[in-house]
């Protein structure tokens, strides 16, 4: 194979390729996530407006939302055993590297995994790893609380984010590295942000200049969560995404090569052709990219 079928058979490698039902399925679960995270801004004085009560509710339809996805791509694209397989391998990775830093000033080693790995098995297996990913690390690290169905939703949300970045199917080497590290850096950023919508309710009944006051005009809560980031996340956001940047541009070459050169192995989405006797035998999936089956 030629070094221009080779980056070509690595960047059409995807375990995961999203078609229309998987997008409507994204879609669909994308709009509840948002529609959790954001509705105390909308809520009236006298709502109750903590994510305890809703936190559970929202686990059980995220659960629901995510098999959702994964039986729409398995309708677009046939997910198979294998991509199965390599799904559970890499949560499991990223659920053993949080540990490492969770907790300790923002450092979270994880993220930089679920970038990369967005990044080269693509949205629909990016989002479902990322929440899939965040669900394990809760169970081994004991983090299961409210919080918990929205860290998974703003993790799938990463990894969905670095499936869609440009040029999947070209752009390889230092260039492609760097463009990862820089929305590494932004989606840890935005993770921190959105995650503080989260939290930030519960504050509600403090009297300062940052608290949520439940019925008031968007614009003045808009102004008191900018408030809230800066004065209590920040420190925490940064380091997470200094992390992030550090992780992709010391390990993102050996990983991205890495994962490519698993899903090239294990012949995601491979054709297959049947020829007439006497014919010969197309290569293998793992020197042309299709498999061929006499017949």
């Amino acid at each position: 194979m030629s070094t221009a079928d080779t980056l070509r058979t690595e960047g059409q490698a995807r375990a995961v390729r999203l078609g229309p039902r998987s997008v409507a399925a994204l879609v669909l679960v994308s709009a509840v996530g948002v529609a959790a995270f954001g509705w105390p801004l909308l809520a009236g004085p006298g709502a109750g407006t903590a994510h305890a009560q809703d936190a559970p509710w929202l686990f059980a339809a995220l659960l629901p939302l995510l098999l959702a996805v994964v039986v729409a791509t398995i309708a677009d694209s046939g997910l198979d055993a294998k991509a199965i397989a390599m799904l559970g391998v890499l949560a499991a990775a990223g659920a053993a590297l949080r540990p490492l830093g969770a907790g300790t000033a923002g450092i979270e080693p994880m993220f930089f995994l679920m970038v990369l790995s967005g990044r080269v098995l693509g949205p629909g297996f990016g989002f479902v790893l990322g929440s899939l990913a965040m669900f394990a690390s809760a169970l081994l690290t004991g983090g299961v609380g409210p919080w918990m169905p929205f860290q998974m939703l703003a993790m799938g949300w990463v990894s969905l984010g670095a499936g869609l970045l440009p040029g999947a199917d070209r752009l390889r080497g230092r260039r492609e590295v760097l463009m990862l590290a820089g929305y590494g850096a932004v989606a840890s950023l935005l993770y921190g942000t959105v995650m503080n919508l989260q939290g930030w309710p519960y504050i509600g009944t403090l009297a300062t200049g940052v608290s949520f006051v439940p019925g008031d005009p968007l614009p003045d809560n808009l102004a008191r969560f900018v408030a809230y980031c800066l004065a209590t996340s920040l420190g925490w956001d940064l380091p997470r995404a200094a992390v992030t940047v550090g992780g992709t541009l010391a390990l993102g070459p050996v990983v991205l090569a890495a994962l490519r050169r698993a899903t090239r192995r294990a012949a995601f989405e491979a054709r297959v052709a049947f020829e007439g006797p006497g014919r010969k035998e197309a290569p293998p999936p793992s020197a042309g990219g299709s498999a061929t089956a006499a017949e």
